[in-house]
Order: structure tokens, then sequence, then C-alpha cells
């Protein structure tokens, strides 16, 4: 039993547990909690404010996203002559193009033919050869005439002869769209009542010639013909310039722009990871809207063309126009899922945490197959297991700088860049092999057999 003036081993006396040694501790730790948490109350006014000006400068850069897009097609379209007429030569061979064309170049040859002098101006010698073309007037000789013009503009127009007078002239509607914008153009291109149209006279010289050479000499008696084929249309053309040379001078650094306003908000704000999934997602939905506007706008567009202008070509010539903007907005849409879904993966979720511990037991029972039939990594393994993080952030660098490097890339291009990183990433996990995890048997190290 203790007596009431024992001593410690230095002589003080000794205090017993409870006390006020006890006590001391516990408003120690008292102290330290509050100073903990009065710490906690003084940051959290700043993170706050970190995740404001976070999420600000993230809805900024998603806000810009669409339009940093169309500032990189205007840019892409108007200043990059051989993209432009690489998008636009396959409309030649267009079968809504083809009949539009066809059908201006009918009515501009009708225009200029006499009918009741038609068979009169025709030799005598060559009237079997025009009979024969025209059905021997099996209909009335308007509708016969017609009808034989138009098989010869269809002739010519799906001829190469087309293919190189569309090719040559749409190469010149670049520096007129370019212009256009100004005002000016000249050639077969010209600006019309807010119209960029191209001159079809080359194509009705061509059928004129076909039409003598079947029989009907009095085509050769046609004048000089002009017709205008509409390329493009906007009303108040004037007004448009002035935004179109603003996205123009901004497709180079706006896309730069919107991708830094989104990083550094994701930067600033307290839960990375998780603010990365919804701002990419944000972006990708973004993109999705200006997709769906170019859809809405393309419906308005078309409505709002006059009467004399064949809607179907003028479809296919708004969707040749705008073919890379839309590939970029399904560029843009997969590049922001496959970001939300790696920065999924990558946390600490329970459902990410399932599909990791499947990914690493499915490598595992690959190599654990490998290594009972006899294939080892030799030096190889350890090294890569040193070097894991290292390898890791290479190869995702490597994938980063393919696409900054692609000169267009698709939604195809990502999905394949990010496929070949997973196969990557699974051949170095497949690779990795520590020493101290493999059994004496794996190490090649013989037990001693059991006495």
């Amino acid at each position: 039993m203790t007596d009431e003036g024992a001593t410690g081993p230095s002589g003080v006396p000794a205090r017993e547990p409870g006390t006020d040694g006890g006590r001391s501790e516990v408003e120690q730790l008292h102290a330290r909690v509050t100073a903990l948490e009065a710490e906690k109350a003084a940051r959290e006014p700043r993170h706050r404010w970190k995740s404001f000006f976070a999420a600000v400068l993230i809805i900024i850069g998603c806000v810009l996203a669409p339009l940093a897009a169309v500032a990189a097609w205007a840019s892409s379209q108007v200043g990059d002559t051989d993209r432009y007429v690489q998008t636009v030569a396959p409309l030649a061979s267009d079968p809504d193009i083809q009949a539009a064309a066809a059908n201006r170049v009918t009515n501009a040859v009708m225009e200029h033919i006499d009918l009741p002098t038609l068979l009169e101006g025709v030799a005598p010698a060559d009237r079997p050869l025009l009979e024969k073309g025209l059905g021997k007037l099996g209909g009335a000789l308007e509708s016969a005439v017609r009808s034989f013009v138009h098989d010869k503009a269809q002739e010519v127009i799906a001829s190469e002869t087309f293919e190189r007078i569309w090719t040559d002239a749409n190469r010149r509607i670049h520096t007129a769209v370019d212009k256009a914008l100004t005002g000016t153009g000249g050639g077969a291109v010209k600006i019309n009542n807010d119209s960029v149209t191209v001159d079809l006279g080359p194509v009705v010289d061509q059928v004129k010639q076909r039409l003598v050479d079947e029989g009907m000499t009095a085509a050769a008696k046609i004048p000089k013909v002009h017709t205008d084929f509409t390329v493009l249309r906007a009303d108040n053309i004037g007004k448009f310039k002035t935004y179109f040379r603003l996205l123009q001078i901004a497709g180079m650094w706006l896309p730069v722009l919107s991708v830094l306003l989104i990083a550094v908000g994701v930067l600033l704000s307290r839960h990375r990871r998780h603010v990365l999934v919804i701002a990419a997602l944000a972006f990708a939905f973004a993109m999705l809207m200006l997709g769906a506007g170019l859809a809405v706008f393309r419906v308005a567009y078309l409505n709002a063309l006059p009467d004399n202008v064949s809607q179907p070509a003028a479809g296919s010539i708004y969707d040749a126009l705008t073919q890379y903007l839309r590939s970029t907005v399904r560029m843009a849409v997969v590049l922001g899922v496959v970001i939300a879904l790696a920065a999924w993966l990558t946390g600490p979720g329970r459902w990410a945490t399932v599909v990791r511990q499947g990914w690493h037991s499915g490598i595992g029972a690959v190599r654990a197959t490998a290594d009972r039939a006899g294939l080892r990594t030799g030096p190889v393994g350890p090294f890569v297991h040193r070097h894991r993080g290292w390898i890791t952030w290479i190869l995702v660098a490597a994938a980063v700088l393919t696409f900054i490097l692609w000169s267009y890339p698709t939604g195809l291009v990502i999905i394949c860049i990010a496929l070949v990183l997973l196969f990557a990433l699974a051949v170095a996990e497949f690779l990795q092999e520590n020493g101290n995890d493999r059994s004496p048997a794996q190490a090649g190290v013989h037990e001693p057999p059991p006495r």
C-alpha cells in the first residue's frame, strides 16, 4: 500500500494519475484542438474564395469552348486554301449539286432558244439527228427541247469537265470568301445580293457545243451566257464580316485560352479530381450544345433561302462547309468524356476501386500464367517496378503530345489514342516485377526438401 507521503525517485512527491498532471495534459490537448479549429476557421474563407474563382474560371472556359471551336473553324476554312478546296471538291460529284446545276444551266439555255424558228434554222441534213434526239417531237416542242437540253447539261456536269470547272472556281472562291466579307470579288466568283456565287458560263458553253454536235445548230447562235450558282448566302453580309473577322483573328488563341481557364480553375479547387470530372463533362456538354446549334441553324438557313435556290444542294454545301466544325464537336465531346472517365477511374471511389482491382487482378493472372509457362522478364521486371511512376507519366505525356501534334484529330483518333495508352499501361503493369514478392520457385531458388 502506498503512503501519502511517498516520494518519487528524485524526492519530488509523486502525482497520482488523474490529478494535476492528467488535467494538464487534457488542457494541452484541448488547447491544441482549439488552435487547429481556429486555424481551420481562418482558412475557410480563403478556400471559399478560391473555390468561387475556380468555378467562375471553369464556367467561362466552358462558355468560350464552343466559340473557340467556331473561331478555329473560321481560321482553318478561310486561312487554308488547300483545305477549303479539299472540303468542297467532292461536291462536284454530289447528286443534289449536279441536279441543281443542270437545272440552272438548262434554264439559262432555254431563255435564249427561239422555239418557233428552231427547226427552220436547222440544216436539212441535221434534222434526222435532231428529231431522234427530241424523240421525234412526241410531246410538246418546248418540253421535248427542254428535256433534250437537260440531258446534255447532265452529261457535261457528270463529266470531268464540270469537276475541273468546280474545283478551279472554288479555288478562286476561297479568295472571294476571304474578301467576301469586305464586299469584293471577281472572275467566276462574285458577291451579289449577299450571296457568294459561281458563274456556270463555262458549263453553258460546253452544253451549247454538245447541242450543236447533236444537230441543234441553232444553239450556236446562243450568245455568251452567265448564270450564277449560289454557294453561300447570308443576309446583311456586311454586318456579318466584322464578327467573322474577329473569329478568324481569335482562331489561334481562343481555344488555348479556353483550355487554360478550365485548367487553372481545376488547379485552384480543393477537390481537384472531383472538379476535373465535373469540368470535363461540362466542357463536353457545351460542345454538344454547339452541335445541336449547328443542326438548328441548318434548318433555319435552308428555310430562309429564296425559292430559286435548291435546298438539297444548299444543304449539301452547308454540310460540306461545316464538316470540320462538326468533326471538332464530336472530338471535343469524346475528349471531355475520356478525361472525366480517366479522372474518375483513378479516384478513391468505390466502383473506381473495384474496376482498378479487376484490372490488376486480370493482369496479375496473365503474368502468373506466363510465369508458369517459363516466361521471365529478366532485369526488365525489377527496372519497370522501380520506375513505374515515371513510366506511367511518360506514357501519359506521349498520349497528350500525340493529340496536340495531330493536325485535325477526330473522335475516333481520341478513342484510338486512349486505347493505345491503356494497352501501353497494361504492358507496363505486366512487365513490372517485384523480386521480393516472388515465390522461391519463381525466383529460381529451390527450397530444401522437408526433413
